[in-house]
This record gives C-alpha cells, structure tokens and sequence, in this order.
C-alpha cells in the first residue's frame, strides 16, 4: 500500500471518527434544540486550538450485541484546547453514540486527559451530556466511573475543575460534577438526579417530572448542585469561557492580571447614596461591588441560591478577586446554613487558587429558628468560620453597616485572620444590636423608667456600636471614606501581593462537614 493510500485510510477513518453516531443522530440532537459535542467543543475553544486525542478508540465489549454498536472514538471526545489563548483539557460526552453511556474505554479517554491536566497543570473542563453508565458492560463502566472520581479528587484544588451539564446526568454519573468546583447547566436541557422519575414513582408513589426533579432550575435555587444556569448552550460556554479568564491555571500560579482601563485611583461620589439613612431599611450590596470592581464587571456565583449573601469574581487594579458580601436585601443580609454553605464552598475555592477574598459585611448574625437549629446550623455556620480561619490568601474585609455577634466574627474578622479590616464610619460593632442590647444591659433601669429607653439605647450606640471602638483595640485597621473604597482596596491588595503564610504541617483538617 502506497503512502498515499494510507493517508486516504486515515483520512476516511478520522471522518468517521468525526461523524459520531452518524448523521441520522446528529440530526436527532439538532431537533432536540442540542448541539453536538464537537459542536460544543468549537464553541468552547478559540478558534482552531483543539487537539484531539484517541479519536480511532474501539470499545472491546461484546454482550448483547452491542458489538454491532463500535463508533471510531467512542462516547466522548477529548483533548486540549486554549481558551483566550491559555491551555485546557476538555472531554465532551457525544450523546449520538449510545446516548453518551459511559464505556470502559470512555472512561479511559477521561482518565487519559485528566492525568495529563494535572501533569500539566491546566484546567479540566467535562461537558456532559450522557446516559450514565453503559448497561451492556456491568462492572467494567462502573470500575470506569470510579477511576474518574478518584482523579476528581486528586486534582480538587490543584487545577480548576468546570463541569458543563448540556443533556441528562443521572445516578453515579452525577457525582463527577458534584466533586468538581463549578457546575453549569442549561434550562430546559439540562437534568441531575441520583434516581429518575420512574424509580420515584416506584419506590415514594410521588410523580414528579424531569424538570421538577433535576432541571436547571431546580438545581440553580434550591439544591445548591447548580453554580450558573442559562437559557442556552451557546450562553454556557461563553460564561465558561468568561470564569476560567478570573482563573490561574493551577494551584501553583497567581490569576492572570488583566488591565480593564478604569482608573485605579478613581473616586466614586455615588457610594455615599448606596446606604440608605434608615439603618433597618434593605439595600442591594450589589450597588457597592459594582463601583469598587474595574469596569462593573463582576461575575456572580450562584447568584439565585442562597440570596441572602453574594458571591463571584471581579477585579480590583487588574487582580482578580473573590468577593464575599452580606445581602441585606434577603433575610435582612443573615447567615443560614445554605448562605454558610454557599460562601464556605467559594472561600476555600479561591483559597486553593491564589485568588484574594474581599469581605462586605453587614451582618446581624445567623438567622434564628427551630427549622435553623434542627437543620444544623451549628455544624454548617461552623463551616464558614473555618473556611476563613484556613485561608492563607490576602483576606480584606470592609464593614459596611451592622456586624453583630457570631456573624461579624465568621464574616472574615481579624479574629479569623483577616490581614486587613477596614470599616465605613456607618459600621456599627457589637454583640448584638443596640436595641437588644440595651434591654439587657439596662434591664433593672428599664423596669424603673420604662420611657429612659431611646436614650439608653442611643447611649449603647454611642459607647459600643460603632466602628470607633474596635478601631481603638486594633480590631479595625481604618475607618475609610465610603468614596476611597476602591482605591483603599487596590492598595492593600497591592501590599498584601507578596503574603506567605503557612498552616502547621498536617495531612489535612478535618472540617465540619
């Protein structure tokens, strides 16, 4: 056989590879408003980046004909990309090939990929779009299923993890993505369930659809699994595109700086209207990270769960940052166990991965009640205490108004370790609220004189809640400006740029989980 022939071999059996499934399925997953995992991968990747590896992989199995099922690559496509120019791996379930189930030799393309992100140290994004677990070969998907958890877990906080969830995930399949530091998912589209709704059925009585049971939605409000949820794939992979540019390849390297032109010295006017002059009345926080941040860019992380605290990314002087922030506007700004969850996860994420955490705290405590108290707030408040105690990255803490008791200690106090706590002239420190406060402290002079009350209480204010107090022990580094926000940030993120700090050498700890 001449050479040229055996290019014209290899040629047809990369078309092949390339077709998936077949056209006929292709066209299946087009009507079912999807697109394929080539398709995905394109979009993911910049322009012409992709290498693909094992496409000319066979499965070897045999029973129950699914012998006469053999597709050039398999159930996944995979292999390394750049993403605004910076190198990722990727794997892509090809839905078109026996509904994306899992085979050993899937598995296998995974594990493969995998093992060369970590020996690389680049990200791992996983698109998922599958069956679960391919029936015809038992054991052997299983076996395949846990290899790829075991590296989920090895490379947990060594290079950062995405999972794309584009089509159904269910039982053991759904544990990958949970595993990995953030998930995507697309309405409509997008499912994950441990058992289905037939198996529901079955076993509770309960008749409960797809959506209602795992969709996007569902995922994206009230479980917590889902970290971003958008109305169409195209959307997903942008704003996978747009988390991984806040990200450093590794546990190794520092966020790449990007310069977004705003002035880094830049003064806002505006912050001094944000509070309103009511000290109970509600704000969105969000109005605070939008004019500190460059450029108002800030990507928010889980942004419908948990509302009552506010999570994401922006950049201060071109650093990324994750920023943590109270959100009065939602159960008056309190920690519940989701909100504790939710900040814990994303504190000890930036933790792993170099990023900075900038603390807005304004914070009456933990929310109160019998449904917080049986549901384990104590172990899951617990959570957020220790995140903050174990970070080593520059942690910067501003209070804003109120930070009272157990919630002003979790909100990354100096007492936690914060290198740098800053107060508005609006903050406001103490056990608890002034209000409450006075009704103890003075409890036998209010019984005497029930009207001396307001002026007891004014008395609290000024002697102890108030940012001065704490300033005077060394608790609060600086009373600022509400306008020097941003650039009182940007320094001190500058002067903390060379941080080193060390935990006592040990396996690892053992949070509260």
């Amino acid at each position: 056989m001449s050479i040229q022939e055996r290019l014209d071999d290899l040629r047809r059996r990369k078309e092949q590879a390339a077709q998936g499934g077949g056209q006929r399925r292709i066209q299946a997953q087009h009507d079912k408003g999807k697109l394929t995992a080539r398709e995905r991968v394109n979009l993911l990747a910049d322009p012409g980046s992709f290498e693909e590896f094992d496409s000319l992989v066979l499965h070897r199995a045999t029973d129950f004909g699914i012998d006469q099922q053999r597709y050039p690559g398999d159930s996944v496509v995979t292999g390394f990309a750049r993403i605004e120019g910076r190198p990722v791996a990727i794997f892509a379930q090809d839905f078109t090939v026996v509904g994306g189930s899992v085979s050993e030799v899937a598995a296998e393309k995974i594990c493969k990929v995998m093992d060369l992100a970590m020996k690389t140290g680049v990200p791992i994004v996983g698109v998922n779009d599958g069956g679960g677990a391919r029936l015809q070969e038992g054991v052997s998907s299983l076996k395949g299923y846990g290899e790829i958890f075991r590296r989920n877990v090895r490379a947990s906080g060594v290079v950062p993890q995405i999972s794309v969830v584009l089509g159904p995930t269910a039982g053991g399949a759904v544990y990958s993505p949970s595993i990995t530091d953030f998930v995507f998912m697309v309405e409509d589209h997008s499912y994950m369930f441990i058992t289905g709704p037939d198996v529901v059925k079955a076993v509770t009585m309960e008749e409960v659809t797809d959506e209602d049971l795992g969709g996007a939605s569902i995922h994206a409000t009230r479980s917590g699994v889902a970290h971003f949820a958008f109305d169409t794939e195209e959307t997903v992979l942008t704003e996978v595109r747009r988390l991984l540019a806040f990200l450093p390849s590794n546990n190794m390297e520092e966020p790449p700086i990007v310069e977004m032109g705003d002035d880094p010295r830049r003064r806002d006017e505006d912050m001094l209207t944000v509070l309103p002059e009511n000290e109970s009345q509600p704000y969105d926080v969000r109005e605070v990270i939008y004019r500190i941040a460059d450029g108002a860019d800030f990507l928010e992380v889980h942004a419908d769960y948990a509302q009552n605290i506010v999570c994401g990314f922006a950049r201060l002087g071109g650093r990324a940052v994750g920023i943590v922030a109270n959100q009065p506007l939602y159960l008056a700004g309190t920690l519940d166990i989701a909100a504790s969850l939710k900040a814990a996860r994303f504190v000890r994420f930036c933790d792993c991965f170099n990023i900075p955490i900038v603390t807005l705290a304004d914070i009456a405590g933990y929310l109160p009640g019998t449904a917080q108290e049986h549901g384990g707030i104590i172990t899951h408040g617990a959570k957020l205490v220790y995140a903050y105690a174990e970070a080593t990255v520059p942690k910067v803490t501003v209070i804003l108004r109120k930070a009272f008791g157990g919630g002003y200690i979790a909100m990354g106090s100096k007492h936690l370790g914060a290198d740098v706590n800053l107060a508005w002239p609006t903050g406001s420190i103490a056990v608890t609220g002034p209000d409450a406060a006075a009704g103890i402290v003075f409890r036998a002079q209010l019984e005497l004189d029930p009207a001396s009350r307001p002026q007891l209480i004014a008395d609290y204010q000024e002697r102890f809640a108030n940012p001065y107090v704490s300033a005077s022990r060394g608790y609060i580094d600086d009373v600022i400006d509400p306008r020097d926000t941003r650039l009182k940030l940007i320094r001190t993120l500058e002067m903390l740029s060379t941080k080193v700090e060390r935990l006592p050498n040990k396996k690892h700890g053992n949070i509260p989980l």
